[in-house]
């Protein structure tokens, strides 16, 4: 997991416990004021929000326990590896992409961070800028060239 991530994980965690928690254990108060527990639908609503809350600090915590901080701005090198921001071409529309290899935690493609379990990612892994990788893609294979490749 790369540091950014990591960080973004802790907040997301910090945000769940100290403001998500107690708004929901507010909203489980009023919801029990109203009476009758078994047709309240407002605490019914409230509890399986607590649920779904509480479900995700145990996932982020471990997660978090589990994870190891690679620091990307010390990686260097020609050959692509986790971390790597890389710019490609698609051999057949001409079109650029960039992308980071990161953890599957913190993937997210409309950011242009791939997962590296990926395939696109799987096969960047080892390659230099020049060479040509094949990516097996829903729509078919798909060839790219590689642009560019920089660390930090």
């Amino acid at each position: 997991m790369t540091a950014s991530g990591h960080a973004a994980l802790e907040t997301e965690l910090q945000r769940r416990k100290s403001e998500d928690r107690p708004r929901i254990i507010q909203m489980i108060a009023e919801a029990r004021a109203h009476g009758d527990l078994s047709e309240n639908a407002e605490y019914h609503a409230a509890k399986e929000q607590q649920s779904l809350n509480e479900g995700r600090v145990s996932e982020i915590e471990d997660l978090l326990s589990r994870a190891e901080i690679i620091d990307v701005s010390k990686l260097s090198g020609s050959t692509i590896k986790f971390g790597a921001k890389v710019t490609l071409v698609d051999e057949d529309t001409e079109e650029e992409k960039t992308y980071q290899i990161v953890g599957d935690v913190e993937a997210d493609v409309k950011l242009g961070r791939i997962s590296i379990s990926s395939p696109i990612s799987r096969a960047l892994i080892g390659k230099a800028v020049g060479d040509t990788v094949e990516v097996a893609a829903p729509g078919g294979a798909r060839s790219y060239e590689i642009l560019k490749v920089v660390y930090g």
